[in-house]
C-alpha cells in the first residue's frame, strides 16, 4: 500500500512545524517565534492506529511578494500541495482571516484536493469559538487544535484518517531495505543542487545565497527497484563562526542526520579546494561510522589538462591520508555531468558495509601478515595475536584477541588495517579496530 502524503500549508507563524514536530513526536523541523524559518518541503512519517502517514512540513506561504526566498518557498508549497492526497490549511485562531488566508484558501478549493480546515493555537475549551470567524474562508467543519501542547491533534489525526477512508484494518506495509544517504558539507557548495539532479525535480531551494537550506530534509525515490533517502542537509561551520541561533539548530540537525545515515557524501567546491572545514567534516562523518563517498562539485568551473583530476585526487589524498579508503567523484550539479556514478557508488558502498568478512578467511590471512611481520615487541613483552573475528556492521568493527592489547601500538594497527583492506573490499567504509585482552 502506498503511504498517503498529507501536505501541511498557511501563511507564515501558524504553526505548521509545531504541528509536525508533535505528529512526529520528534523535533525535525526548526520552531522558532521568528517568521519565514521552513523554507523547503520537509517529509516525516508516523503511524496511527496501525496506518502510515507521510506529512510534508512547508514554508510560509505569501501570496504576492516576490523576494527571492518567498517567491522559492511559495512554490515548494504548490509543489507540495500537487503531490498530497489530503491537504490541511492551519490559520492562527488567535487572529481574524488575512488576505493572505483568502488567497491561500481559493487556491486549495481549486486545486481539486481533499482538504481540512484547522484552526491553530486554540489552547482551551473557550477559545474554541475563535473558528466561527474563519467561516468566510467557505470551508467546511473547521477543527481546532493547539499544536504546542497537543490538544486535540488526536482527533485531528482520526478525521485524517477518516477522510482518506482508512478508518478500517491497516493493509500489510512491505518492510525493503532502504538507504538513508545524506549530502552534507559547507555552506553554498550544491548539497541542494545535487538533491535535485538526483531526483530529477525542483525538490529544494537553490539560490546564490549561503545558508539556503536550514532544515534536514527527507526524499524519497526508487532507483533499480531499490529505495532511497536523500537527505539534504544544512551547510557545517566552524561552530565559533556561528552567531545565528538558527544556524545553530541547522548545524544540530545536520549532525543528527549524519548520525541517522548509512552513507555520506561530502561535498566541497572545486574552485575553492578541500580545507580544514572539509577535513572536519570528513573527520566527523569517520569516526561516526557511516559510509562516505567524497563529491567534488562544479567541476565543469576548472580549466582542465590531461591529467587534471588525477593530480587533483592525488593532493586531496596527499592532505587527508584516511581518504586514501574512500571513492571521490568529479561531478557537476548543475550541468549533471557524472551525477549518474552517485547513486551507483553510493548503492556499492551500502552494499559492502552490509556484508560480514568470514571469520576463517580473516583469521587465515591475520595469521600469514602477524608471521611475516609481527607486532613490535614492548616493555620487554612479545606480543601475540591469537584470534580475530568482525563483531559488527555499519561501523565495521573488528575484535582482535590479543595477551597485551594496550601495548600495540597505533602504526601497527594502521598497517593491519591496510592489510585488510588490501585483502577484502572495504572501499568506503570507515574500520574500526577493538582490542581485547584473551
Amino acid at each position: 500500500m502506498t503511504i498517503p502524503n498529507i501536505a501541511i500549508v498557511g501563511r507564515p507563524n501558524v504553526g505548521k512545524s509545531t504541528f509536525f514536530n508533535r505528529v512526529l513526536s520528534q523535533r525535525q523541523a526548526i520552531v522558532d517565534a521568528q517568521e519565514g524559518i521552513t523554507r523547503d518541503r520537509i517529509y516525516g512519517e508516523t503511524e496511527w492506529c496501525g496506518h502510515a502517514l507521510r506529512f510534508i512540513d512547508t514554508g510560509g506561504f505569501i501570496p504576492d511578494d516576490m523576494d527571492i526566498f518567498n517567491a522559492a518557498v511559495r512554490e515548494q508549497a504548490q509543489l507540495a500541495i500537487a503531490e498530497a492526497n489530503l491537504i490541511l490549511f492551519m490559520v492562527d485562531g488567535r487572529v481574524e482571516p488575512t488576505a493572505s488566508d483568502r488567497t491561500l484558501a481559493q487556491f486549495i478549493r481549486e486545486s481539486g484536493r481533499l482538504y481540512l480546515l484547522v484552526v491553530n493555537k486554540c489552547d482551551t475549551l473557550k477559545q474554541d469559538y475563535q473558528v466561527h470567524s474563519f467561516h468566510e474562508l467557505g470551508m467546511e467543519n473547521p477543527v481546532p487544535i493547539s499544536a504546542l501542547s497537543g490538544r486535540m491533534t488526536g482527533d485531528l489525526l482520526d478525521i485524517i484518517l477518516n477522510q482518506l477512508g482508512l478508518e478500517g484494518s491497516p493493509a500489510e506495509i512491505a518492510s525493503s531495505n532502504t538507504l538513508r544517504l545524506a549530502i552534507v558539507g559547507m555552506p553554498n557548495v550544491g548539497k541542494s543542487s545535487l538533491t535535485n539532479a538526483l531526483l530529477q525535480r525542483e525538490q529544494t531551494i537553490v539560490t546564490p545565497i549561503a545558508g539556503t537550506t536550514r532544515d534536514a530534509i527527507d526524499s524519497y525515490l526508487k532507483w533499480h527497484g531499490n529505495e532511497i533517502t536523500l537527505v539534504d542537509t544544512a551547510g557545517l561551520r566552524k561552530m565559533s563562526k556561528i552567531k545565528d541561533k538558527i544556524e545553530y539548530y541547522s548545524t544540530v540537525r545536520t549532525q543528527r542526520a549524519i548520525a541517522g545515515c548509512n552513507v555520506a557524501l561530502v561535498m566541497f567546491d572545486a574552485e575553492k579546494g578541500f580545507g580544514k572545514q572539509d577535513k572536519a567534516i570528513v573527520d566527523l562523518v569517520i569516526r561516526k561510522g557511516k559510509g562516505l563517498i567524497l563529491i567534488v562539485n562544479k567541476w565543469d568551473k576548472i580549466e582542465k589538462a590531461t591529467n587534471t583530476m588525477k593530480e587533483f585526487e592525488s593532493e586531496i589524498r596527499f592532505q587527508f591520508r584516511a581518504l586514501n579508503h574512500y571513492p571521490v567523484l568529479f561531478i557537476s550539479a548543475i550541468t549533471r555531468q557524472r551525477v549518474h556514478k552517485v547513486l551507483e557508488t553510493a548503492w556499492a558502498v551500502y552494499q559492502r558495509s552490509q556484508n560480514m568478512i568470514p571469520t576463517a578467511k580473516l583469521n587465515d590471512m591475520i595469521e600469514q601478515v602477524v608471521r611475516e611481520n609481527p607486532p613490535p615487541a614492548e616493555q620487554g613483552k612479545v606480543i601475540r595475536i591469537n584470534y580475530a573475528a568482525q563483531v559488527h556492521r555499519q561501523p565495521a568493527v573488528i575484535a582482535f584477541f590479543t595477551n597485551y592489547p594496550k601495548l600495540i601500538k597505533i602504526s601497527y594497527r594502521r598497517f593491519l588495517e591496510n592489510q585488510i583492506r588490501s585483502m577484502f573490499d572495504l572501499s568506503g567504509i570507515p574500520l574500526k579496530f577493538s582490542l581485547r585482552r584473551k
